[in-house]
């Protein structure tokens, strides 16, 4: 057991220090403050959880007065935001512009699952004080263990049915992306597989709370094992989020050593005469057939449209126009966008509505796209032209 109480008290520290790193990293990326602060929020939770187990074994939290003062009104356990914060989490991965709006608070309110039996012990503790109630007459204790026990099954649903949600939400934003680039496909692929180790967690804690809730079995299984059957993967969780997740919602990305520099593919050899045809096919079609407009567009589809083989097209693109195929085609969908804008019939719609009319088939694909080509959000454009439109 104290392998295990050594193992649970490792992952907590670590679990601190990693959401403390999350949060104060977000001062230098502010495109992922929220995202960083969700994740910060989740680990600290959890390993505040693990300091709880490791501090019930501890004669001066377990055996003494002051420590079970401590331990009755400080809330060590607080279960109920983890689903929440999964589900926000990876909708503010997705979602540029993604805040905790008031309104998006209230999925926090069940958090008073957790608080209330902290809440009542402390009016308890006072009552006794004062001596509004005799020591030692109500089985306060017992109490505590029956509403911890039966809290459990609330705490379980709640997990469950965000994980839910954010899964749902994730299936969504896949079929949304038709054509998704290097960064989408590596986002995607951190948040499901941080789902599915959730998920594999919310199946063990139902094997857990089972037997649990029935008191002679659950009496017999906590006796000989303890809690660590399910804290142990908790703290597996900690330092899978602690050594791949902070690294990963960062974005940062590997850089060539001066030993080893960058190795470029060589460039491909076109002759002359097909560059020229190609650059003068991909004009007409984008400013006379408009081919852009199609929100299923690719390299295969525009190749094919030219002529060439994806590999050339690519190849063209980038050496001989400065550019890749996502900047080329999101170059002309913005500009589309920004003419679409100063239109007065336009402004009725919604700026999602504009987004899918000029080709694009996600909001936060163009949102990202629009800020990177004009330095501002298409909020702020449309705010500063009706500035300048109505000084003009």
């Amino acid at each position: 057991m104290l392998l295990l109480k050594t193992i649970v008290l490792l992952g907590a520290l670590q679990g601190f220090i990693v959401s403390w790193l999350l949060r104060a990293s977000g001062r230098f990326r502010p495109d992922e403050r929220v995202s960083r602060r969700l994740l910060a929020a989740l680990i600290f939770w959890i390993a505040l959880a693990c300091l709880n187990l490791d501090l019930s074994h501890e004669p001066f939290w377990a055996d003494t007065l002051p420590g079970n003062i401590l331990a009755a009104v400080i809330p060590l356990i607080v279960v109920m935001p983890l689903g929440p914060l999964i589900y926000f989490y990876t909708r503010s991965c997705e979602e540029p512009n993604f805040r905790l709006t008031p309104r998006r608070r209230r999925h926090f309110i069940p958090v008073v699952i957790d608080l209330f039996q902290h809440g009542f012990l402390l009016l308890y503790l006072i009552a006794l004080i004062v001596r509004l109630v005799p020591p030692n007459k109500y089985p306060v204790g017992t109490w505590e263990d029956y509403y911890d026990q039966y809290a459990d099954i609330p705490r379980w649903l709640s997990l469950t049915i965000y994980l839910g949600l954010a899964t749902r939400y994730l299936k969504r934003r896949q079929l949304d992306l038709t054509s998704p680039d290097e960064e989408d496909l590596r986002r995607l692929r951190w948040l499901r597989i941080l789902l599915r180790v959730f998920w594999a967690f919310d199946v063990l804690w139902l094997a857990h709370l089972i037997p649990y809730e029935l008191p002679k079995i659950g009496d017999e299984l906590i006796g000989r094992f303890d809690w660590y059957p399910l804290y142990i993967p908790l703290v597996v969780i900690i330092y899978f989020l602690g050594a791949k997740g902070y690294f990963i919602s960062t974005g940062h990305r590997k850089q060539p050593s001066p030993a080893e520099p960058d190795r470029k593919p060589a460039p491909l050899c076109i002759p002359k005469e097909k560059v020229d045809h190609v650059i003068e096919v991909l004009r007409k079609s984008m400013e006379e057939d408009r081919i852009w407009l199609d929100a299923d567009l690719n390299l295969g589809k525009l190749a094919q449209y030219c002529g060439i083989s994806p590999k050339n097209l690519s190849a063209i693109l980038n050496q001989h126009m400065g550019t890749s195929f996502t900047d080329y085609i999101n170059h002309h969908r913005i500009d589309a966008v920004k003419e679409r804008i100063v239109q007065p019939g336009s402004r009725q719609l919604t700026i999602a509505g504009l987004a899918y009319e000029c080709g694009f088939n996600s909001l936060p694909t163009f949102q990202r796209a629009f800020k990177a080509t004009t330095g501002m959000s298409p909020r702020e454009y449309i705010c500063r032209n009706l500035i300048n439109s109505g000084t003009e």
